[in-house]
């Protein structure tokens, strides 16, 4: 292992692994860029303030992907938080920019503190492998779903894309991912789906915002950004990281995290965190065989959040470009090892079946309660169900 971690970097990169780190951004990026775009319109930000959201938001994410994948040669991925920009869509409303982007940089040091602290890796210590797995089991599955859903609207591209992988999973396994996102890319451009007019190359420039804090903003952004990040966002991170068989210090990870926003609140980054869904492609077969190798799969990630943050316009063209059934086939099928590996880890261990079947199946069902996503109460559930059965079975 010693000789391993010494091993240069560029030694363990493959053309996999890069593609899955393209895979991993573009998913991410084209989910969620339009609520990141309306959480900056709702604190008044102009066109200029927006592009320099994407510029902070994307260096944040690409430093933390290759910085920390590289120091601990474990796949670590990195996203804006989706749920507190939605959260900034609903409620922060009558906060100005300044004091928005203050509650950003207080959110970002608190998130700091209770990582370097290790509070937050004694809770994570506390949750069950079968209950990470079943989570992120059902956090996945509707990506699975979507490559045959896709096939409602786009049959023929689902269907190509679907063969082009059983084939390549047969005879090309190390390449059927990319084999698939070609073949997929091909028929778009066959079929002009493929809108490229609109896209122009241009430099996202950062716009410094001197932070301010009223209660207001505490209260209303502050608060319930650290709370959604950390509940939905950062316990689903580590969660993936732990059902895909890693095991990372979790402590300086986040507290790392925490400082890089912080540095960055100033210009835009509202609030990044550990990655789950796109974190599991990174932490597949289909990055890597060799799990040990993964690691370069996110440090590429990273170096394509980079091109997102330096051309912020640029790649929203060009991510929005691709069909969404393009992007929904390419990301299940990229998932299905990861699915499949998640579904037999959390019923593999009889006594914690029915607690990691509820975790399961609250996760699926998109539960939200309190502006907190199904991933956290499905953890919840399926903890209380463990608690509950395991006197009866001992």
């Amino acid at each position: 292992m010693d000789a391993l971690v010494r091993r240069p970097w560029w030694r363990d990169l493959s053309l996999p692994a890069v593609v899955a780190g393209f895979i991993t951004v573009l998913v991410g990026f084209a989910s969620s860029a339009v609520i990141v775009f309306q959480a900056a319109q709702a604190v008044g930000a102009d066109q200029r303030e927006i592009a320099s959201w994407m510029w902070a938001l994307g260096l944040g994410m690409g430093v933390t992907c290759i910085g920390l994948s590289l120091r601990y040669r474990i796949p670590v991925v990195t996203a804006w938080s989706t749920p507190g920009a939605a959260m900034l869509v609903v409620g922060a409303g009558g906060v100005s920019l300044a004091e928005a982007i203050g509650a950003f940089l207080l959110a970002a040091v608190l998130g700091a503190l209770l990582g370097f602290s290790g509070i937050f890796a004694k809770v994570m210590k506390r949750v069950p492998m079968a209950l990470a797995a079943g989570m992120l089991a059902g956090v996945l599955l509707r990506f699975g779903l979507d490559v045959f859903v896709s096939m409602g609207s786009q049959f023929g591209m689902g269907v190509a894309m679907f063969a082009t992988w059983l084939v390549g999973r047969r005879w090309l396994p190390r390449y059927a991912v990319i084999l698939t996102l070609a073949v997929g890319i091909a028929f778009a451009v066959a079929q002009g789906q493929l809108h490229l007019q609109g896209v122009t190359l241009q430099l996202a420039v950062p716009v410094w915002t001197t932070p301010q804090l009223s209660w207001a903003a505490v209260a209303s952004v502050a608060l319930p950004l650290f709370v959604v990040t950390m509940a939905s966002q950062n316990i689903p991170g580590v969660a993936v990281i732990r059902a895909s068989g890693y095991q990372a210090p979790i402590s300086p990870v986040i507290g790392w995290i925490g400082v890089v926003n912080a540095a960055l609140a100033p210009f835009g980054a509202f609030a990044l965190n550990l990655a789950a869904i796109t974190a599991a492609i990174c932490m597949g077969r289909e990055a890597h065989e060799d799990p040990a190798r993964r690691y370069t799969a996110a440090m590429a990630a990273g170096g394509f959040y980079l091109l997102v943050g330096l051309f912020g316009a640029t790649v929203a063209a060009v991510f929005a470009a691709f069909p969404k059934e393009l992007i929904a086939c390419v990301a299940g099928i990229a998932l299905f090892g990861t699915i499949g590996n998640s579904l037999a880890s959390a019923l593999a261990v009889e006594r914690d079946r029915e607690a990691a079947l509820v975790t399961f199946l609250v996760t699926a069902s998109g539960l939200a309660l309190g502006g907190i996503g199904s991933a956290f109460w499905g953890l919840v559930a399926g903890g209380v169900t463990l608690i509950v059965l395991r006197p009866r079975a001992a």
